[in-house]
């Protein structure tokens, strides 16, 4: 096969520094103390994607130093050069230009790595022309073009090419990140694209769900909450972003930031929208971390998309033990698996490890939820 491959490099770098996304905000990320991580996930993946084909990719970051790595250079083609070799002086240009040259040599598959805003751009040039396939890299992942981790893309990609998976249609969706960092949550579906579908590695779309009943559910796990900060008032509570969590602090009156990460202790705001150093600064000065997190509806994910100021650095001090993960019923039901994706692999087992996990759906009411790996 003839697989086009691509890397958006500054691909969520925003998450742990609590920017929500990198998309126009690259400087920032940087003096905040942002790394790379797509060029890593991307080499997880490869690792385990299996040898043969003609890999035709962008110059330098955009694909080849990674192909290089792993694949025999007689199986790679660099089809696409931009003018430099920096980080930060990448574009979606970049993406838009690369996928039209894999388009022009009759590519099978195009795989990518980075996030929405990267699925978007693919999205732009191939419509269905020929299947697509993520690499999750992203702050942020609500398309159905994704493994749920690195390693699960590299399992669809195999199950693909040996003719043991299909190309099915999914949906292409994005955030606009400037008013998600402004507070306001809006998602979009911009297209339909194929992809490889196999209901155990790829992630389906988010769900939202909202209802008066679901109201009276937050504020009973919110009263639930509260009564555990105050079973532990030298504790930090960390609460990750969401309206399941946020209501923690609507109930006790207290200023949230809905898509952020904040940090309370006995009751009372400590800190708001903090990046991972923040958290490990204030981690310092109190008895231990209790992290509350709330579940991507549909995915199930609770770590690694979205709240990345929750680093594997972060949970490891915490302990798996103390983190509370919430959901309301109605929001459970229609979620099957619990799912980790910290970047971590030594965590990621751990959490495989555990099998089920403690979701919080009540007042002093949980549901045993199996985690899959």
């Amino acid at each position: 096969m003839n697989i086009g491959f691509i890397i958006n490099p500054i691909a969520g770098m925003g998450g742990r520094v609590g920017l929500k996304g990198t998309d126009g905000v690259y400087e920032e990320a940087v003096e905040r103390g942002a790394e790379p991580v797509a060029r890593e996930r991307a080499e997880k993946a490869l690792k385990e994607m299996k040898g043969g084909h003609i890999w035709l990719t962008g110059g330098g970051i955009l694909g080849e130093y990674s192909l290089e790595k792993i694949f025999p250079e007689d199986e790679i083609k660099v089809v696409y050069e931009n003018d430099t070799d920096q980080i930060g002086e990448t574009t979606p240009q970049d993406t838009h230009e690369a996928v039209k040259a894999f388009l022009d040599k009759n590519v099978d598959l195009i795989v990518f790595c980075g996030g929405d805003g990267t699925a978007r751009d693919v999205l732009e040039e191939v419509d269905k022309e020929v299947p697509i396939l993520g690499i999750p890299a992203g702050v942020k992942m609500h398309s159905g073009c994704f493994g749920v981790n690195p390693k699960a893309s590299a399992k669809l990609f195999n199950d693909f090419i040996e003719g043991e998976a299909d190309a099915s249609e999914v949906e292409i969706m994005d955030l606009d990140e400037e008013r998600y960092r402004e507070g306001d949550w809006e998602i979009k579906m911009h297209g339909q694209a194929l992809s490889i579908y196999e209901p155990n590695y790829i992630q389906l779309g988010k769900q939202s769900f909202r209802s008066v009943d679901q109201e009276t559910q937050k504020r009973d796990i919110a009263e639930f909450m509260i009564e555990e900060m105050e079973a532990n008032p030298e504790y930090l509570f960390i609460l990750g972003p969401g309206s399941t969590t946020a209501k923690i602090q609507e109930v006790l009156d207290l200023d949230h930031t809905i898509l952020g990460v904040d940090v309370l202790k006995d009751k009372e705001i400590v800190e708001l929208d903090v990046s991972e150093k923040d958290i490990l600064r204030l981690s310092e000065r109190a008895e231990g971390l209790k992290i509350v997190v709330s579940m991507i509806g549909n995915q199930g994910f609770f770590l690694g998309r979205g709240n990345q100021q929750i680093s594997p650095e972060v949970v490891k001090k915490a302990g798996l033990d103390n983190i509370y993960i919430l959901s309301t019923p109605t929001k459970l039901e229609r979620t099957s698996y619990l799912r980790a994706d910290t970047g971590d692999e030594e965590l990621d087992e751990k959490i495989k490890e555990k099998e089920y996990m403690k979701v919080v759906q009540g007042f002093r009411e949980y549901k045993l939820v199996k985690v899959q790996a």
